[in-house]
């Protein structure tokens, strides 16, 4: 009984020791968040929101990827049925966000091995043997030489209390690893979807501008003919006739080599979806390639809103952690142990009082001297902490230049966009005065030809900018967190 009272006295203090946590409190990384895009005018109701987003900012609470705000689905703006089609697949067969789920998979089962720590760890055993001691023995004279057997059964337990906060700080870095994790999976789910709506958009501007070079391939076998028909009349030169001809061949040759980027855009969507490029067909079709608006909010929302963004920080988190376990391992552990069970050498005695065997204690250990590994680990644990919170300020650093980059390119090219249009126009109607000059003889075929190529090259211009439109929308939506 007095053995057990001590044992007990050990265990009270162990308990009551166990509120002293060695390391650093975690606290958030500062990072410099401007008032408002340089690059977005928000609207009337917005701006109330950036006002109201502002004010709050100073309060900001920790990103973390389990916020109730929906990630999707966001290619609903864009009113494409096609496009929603495929998005929906993406979440389901893409291997790529599979991977990523099943690593956040992974750093969930490090969570429930972590918090395993906090219990105490029993075992069992149970054994039968003969053995046979040494006759030449010295202090065996009772069983020297002799054979005899032995049976036991035992149980034990051992429970190391957390007296410094090691198996605490285990616990709250395998967490904030977690959340790391399923904000890795939102980023790469995000990734792939922008992927598959800008590789679609891409391949519906080939598309698009498909179907502008077979009109002008029906335009220049128009014009072939008018050629052919004055050279036959005598008021048109063979090489007229030509010029038409190696027109309408190159322009045929770029209506073919179009094939060559919409083959490969059509499969690197089967890939997104999950499905094997030589099972998947999208036929051609027209689509709207009118950007949706969007909304960007206030630049302290993209801290919450962006998944790479709160991934960055709950890693700080689990690298300050770190420095904690890393600071335990200078003082000693204590581990409280249990034993207790049946030993006999016969059977029929075997499960009788007097085969109880037991022990219990608690045991002190710690490292006297290791020539400075423990200060190491520990300084390498800080470094590894400066470089998390390096990472996360550029992380949120590079979201604004990604956001500001977007919203710069969406208001030049709406302005080009308009430009380019007037472009075109002003080529179709050079090109119409051009042929009509050409019909009653008042210029030569050549200026029809610059003509041509004048229109030709804008109309390719304008559809090229408003696939740059959609790209960049894209790309704004991403840089945003796909959120709104």
């Amino acid at each position: 009984m007095r053995r057990a009272r001590v044992a007990f006295s050990g265990v009270l203090a162990a308990l009551l020791l166990g509120g002293c946590m060695i390391g650093p409190d975690y606290v958030r990384p500062q990072v410099d968040v401007p008032a408002a895009y340089k690059e977005g005018t928000p609207s009337a109701p917005l701006a109330a929101a950036a006002t109201s987003g502002a004010a709050a900012s100073s309060t900001w609470t920790r990103a973390t990827p389990a916020d109730a705000a929906a990630r999707g689905p966001w290619w609903t703006r864009f009113g494409d049925a096609q496009l929603c089609a495929l998005e929906s697949r993406v979440d389901v067969s893409n291997q790529t966000v599979q991977k990523a789920a099943a690593q956040w998979r992974e750093a969930r089962a490090m969570v429930a091995s972590a918090h395993a720590d906090w219990f105490p760890t029993i075992g069992a055993s149970t054994a039968a043997s003969n053995l046979h001691d040494s006759a030449n023995v010295i202090g065996h004279q009772q069983t020297a030489g002799k054979t005899f057997q032995d049976y036991s059964v035992v149980a034990d337990a051992t429970w190391e209390p957390d007296l410094w906060g090691r198996v605490a700080h285990e616990n709250d870095a395998a967490r904030a690893n977690e959340q790391a994790s399923a904000a890795d999976l939102q980023s790469v789910r995000l990734a792939m979807q922008s992927e598959l709506a800008v590789d679609y958009f891409n391949l519906r501007t080939l598309d698009a501008t498909q179907r502008l070079l077979d009109q002008t391939l029906s335009d220049y076998r128009q014009a072939l003919d008018l050629t052919t028909s004055r050279y036959r009349i005598g008021i048109s030169s063979q090489a007229d006739v030509e010029q038409a001809r190696t027109q309408l061949q190159a322009t045929e040759a770029q209506d073919l080599d179009l094939g060559v980027a919409r083959a490969q855009y059509e499969h690197a969507i089967a890939t997104l979806i999950g499905q094997p490029a030589s099972t998947f067909t999208l036929p051609p079709a027209a689509a709207d390639f009118t950007p949706p608006a969007i909304p960007p909010g206030v630049p302290s929302q993209l801290l919450e809103r962006r998944p790479d963004i709160a991934a960055a920080e709950r890693r700080v988190a689990a690298a300050n952690d770190q420095i904690g376990i890393a600071e335990s391992a200078f003082f000693p552990n204590l581990v409280l142990s249990a034993a207790g069970g049946l030993e006999s050498s016969a059977l029929s005695n075997w499960l009788m009082a007097p085969s109880r065997v037991w022990s219990l204690g608690p045991a002190l250990a710690g490292t006297l001297f290791d020539g400075g590994r423990r200060r190491a680990e520990t300084d390498r644990a800080k470094a590894q902490y400066d470089a998390s919170v390096a990472d996360y300020r550029q992380t949120v650093l590079a979201a604004f230049q990604q956001v500001e980059d977007n919203l710069a390119a969406l208001r030049i090219l709406q302005q080009e966009t308009t430009q380019q249009d007037a472009a075109v126009q002003s080529a179709e109607k050079t090109l119409q005065l051009e042929l009509e000059q050409y019909r009653i003889g008042t210029v030569n075929y050549l200026d029809v030809v610059t003509a041509q190529n004048t229109a030709l090259t804008n109309e390719r211009l304008a559809v090229d900018l408003r696939r740059r439109e959609m790209d960049a929308s894209v790309d704004l939506v991403k840089a945003l967190g796909g959120i709104w």
